[in-house]
Formats: structure tokens, sequence, C-alpha cells
């Protein structure tokens, strides 16, 4: 028989895990980036969603997000997506019910994104009120001079969090959040809500359709059995 170690938190990606978002902002680098005389097609930048503007800008224009060029786009992308996307976003079926439960069977929850901290303070307010009061700690762009799959936000996350790698389990809907958690020993949940198969997710302990499969099925799912 099988030994599992327990899980004692959880560190949550947000965009297309517990909001509906990807291609929201797939769509505000696109409009931000033709507002400044790049044409780039939406499906260039779609499956770069998940990794920050650290990373989409060099991939896709191959200039810096902190050149003067990028932190124009950067900045239009920003207000694109507040004015125009945001009353877009909802969160996915089952996720304020799956944070209640996973707080509920005692697991430390945080939050590891890309995302600036007042995006995500809004982000989180889609999901109800006052759900950020569930995690004990958000680690966000500011916390991490590289994101995703690079491991800094995921570090900065377990050291917020206090807990070691292989008590804790990674949520995410990207390939980036699998690369960026096992670079920093982490074990994966994955999710098909951010649009990606199961073969770009293969890396992941577990694949769910969303937060409420994954309530559904949580009796038989990593966090309830042990990694």
């Amino acid at each position: 028989m099988t030994s599992h170690r327990p899980v004692k938190g959880v560190i949550l990606d947000v965009d297309g895990t517990l909001v509906d978002s990807n291609k929201a902002h797939a769509q505000s680098w696109v409009e931000a980036m033709k507002e400044h005389g790049y044409d780039v097609p939406f499906e260039k930048v779609a499956p770069l969603i998940g990794m920050g503007g650290d990373k989409v800008l060099p991939e896709v224009l191959n200039i810096s997000k902190d050149s003067p060029e990028g932190k124009k786009i950067t900045e239009s992308r920003k207000k694109i997506f507040k004015e125009k996307y945001f009353s877009t976003v909802k969160a996915f079926p089952g996720t304020a019910k799956l944070l209640h439960h996973m707080h509920d069977q005692g697991l430390k929850l945080a939050i590891a994104t890309s995302a600036e901290p007042d995006e995500l303070h809004e982000m989180l307010q889609l999901i109800e009120p006052n759900i950020d009061q569930l995690f004990e700690q958000k680690a966000t762009s500011k916390e991490a001079s590289q994101s995703k799959p690079d491991p800094d936000i995921i570090h900065a996350t377990i050291d917020l969090i206090g807990l070691d790698p292989d008590q804790l389990i990674m949520i995410g809907d990207t390939a980036y959040d699998i690369e960026a958690a096992s670079k920093a020993s982490l074990a994966t949940i994955a999710f098909r809500s951010g649009g990606w198969s199961d073969r770009d997710l293969k890396g992941a302990l577990a694949i769910y359709d969303g937060p409420e499969d994954l309530l559904n099925h949580y009796a038989e799912s990593p966090l309830s059995r042990g990694i």
C-alpha cells in the first residue's frame, strides 16, 4: 500500500483557475499592442496567458516590460482590461464553495499570481465579497522578479505561508503553473478551465474540469488522500 503525505496547504493561481479571465487578458494585450503600433493576432498571445508581462512582451514583440515602450504597453493593457473587459470576468462555478471547503478542512490557503496587487483584490471580489480573508498570504508580481514558469513567485509564496514544499500542493490551469511548481518541488493539481489540454497539463498529479469538478471529487483527490 502506498503511503501518502498529508497536504497542509494549497497555493492557488487565480486567472483561469478561480476566475474565467484568460481570454479577457489575452484580448487586452492584443489591443494594447495594437494601440502602440503592433498588430499581433490573438492566437499568438492566448497561449502565453499565465505568464506575466515580463515574459509576454519579450516573447511576442522582443521588447522588455521595463523598457519605455514596454511600460507604455503594460499600462495600456491594464487600462483596457479594467475599462473594457473586467466586467466580463466571472468566477468559475464552485470556486467560492471549494475555497471555503478547503479552509474548513484546515488547509492553509495562499495565492501565487503574476497579477498586480490591485488587480488581484478586484479579481477576488468577483468570487465573493471578503473571500480574501480565507487566504493566509497573497504573493503577486511585486514579490517576484520573474513570472511563471520561473519559480520565483512559488518560492515567495512558500516563504510566506511557512510550510515545507512536501506539505503543499499547487492548483493551476497552465503548463506554466506546473513547471513553476515543479521547479519549487511542489506537486500540482491542474484545471482544464484555462483552456489547456490534458496533454499540456501532463505533469499534474490530477486534472479536473475546474473548481466545481474538484469539489465533487474532493474525497478521492490528492487534497484529501495526500500526495
